[in-house]
């Protein structure tokens, strides 16, 4: 019996090059691998987890599947359970965005022959753009969701020749929204070059709880006293305008 993806594995799932060897870094129940090899979409994976109770669940999961043969189930921290070479694409899901720059960061060896990165952070995201730029991978794809009133980001990235130059023109051409607000390099690398383009209903819900989040902090540093917290208060309050122009901007864009 094929395994269900929740929209949020399944969005990363159609990311995923079709016939690719790919490891699932942080695999859990290894319900990702086991639906790309069921669905004839990929015919070898790894799946690593470095906890032993997600490890237990991955190895019973790809065992009821009968799947031994083509799903390799590793315990192990990050990308320590691959050989350098054995995938050619890599997912990593659900954890913070310095999280996965860590386990990207920490073995470089292990990303030889990798092609492809399919990454889901939950929040952070903006670490993650940066780590692609200033490492060689192109971002190709950005998709925003929302499940269980969760909002999920999921960022796709080809290791590409002269990727500078293609992120330069990428975040340079993404800069200038079509009310004509030009943002900064920052705030292309916070909204997402792609996802500002589309600036779909839910990205821009999304924007809309994070500019509420930062009112609600501002009125809790503005009440200390404290020489920092007024630094803090200043930080903050130029980071909401900065949002509030955009999302104003967008708004002015639809009508």
């Amino acid at each position: 019996m094929t395994v269900k993806l929740s929209q949020r594995l399944l969005t990363i799932a159609h990311q995923v090059p079709a016939g690719s060897k790919v490891a699932d870094i942080g695999s859990d129940h290894a319900l990702l691998p086991t639906y790309l090899v069921q669905s004839g979409k990929v015919h070898y994976a790894v799946a690593g987890e470095v906890n032993k109770g997600p490890y237990e669940a991955a190895k019973k999961q790809v065992e009821d599947a009968r799947l031994e043969q083509m799903i390799a189930v590793r315990q192990g921290d990050g990308l320590s359970v691959l050989e350098a070479g054995e995938v050619d694409t890599i997912t990593i899901a659900g954890m913070g965005g310095s999280l996965i720059v860590s386990i990207l960061s920490a073995l470089p060896e292990k990303l030889k022959g990798v092609q492809t990165l399919v990454l889901q952070p939950n929040v952070a995201e903006d670490q993650v753009r940066q780590w692609l730029r200033d490492n060689g991978w192109f971002l190709t794809d950005e998709h925003i969701l929302e499940e269980d009133k969760k909002i999920y980001e999921v960022l796709t990235a080809v290791k590409k020749d002269h990727a500078d130059t293609h992120n330069a023109n990428l975040y340079d051409e993404s800069r200038e929204l079509p009310c004509g607000l030009r943002l900064t390099p920052e705030q292309v690398i916070s909204f997402g070059p792609y996802l500002i383009r589309k600036a779909d209903a839910v990205f821009m819900s999304k924007w809309e709880h994070e500019l509420d989040k930062l009112n609600r902090i501002q009125g809790t540093v503005e009440q200390s006293k404290l020489e920092s917290s007024k630094k803090k208060a200043e930080e903050l309050a130029a980071q909401i305008q900065g949002i509030g122009e955009v999302l104003a901007c967008l708004r002015k864009g639809r009508l």
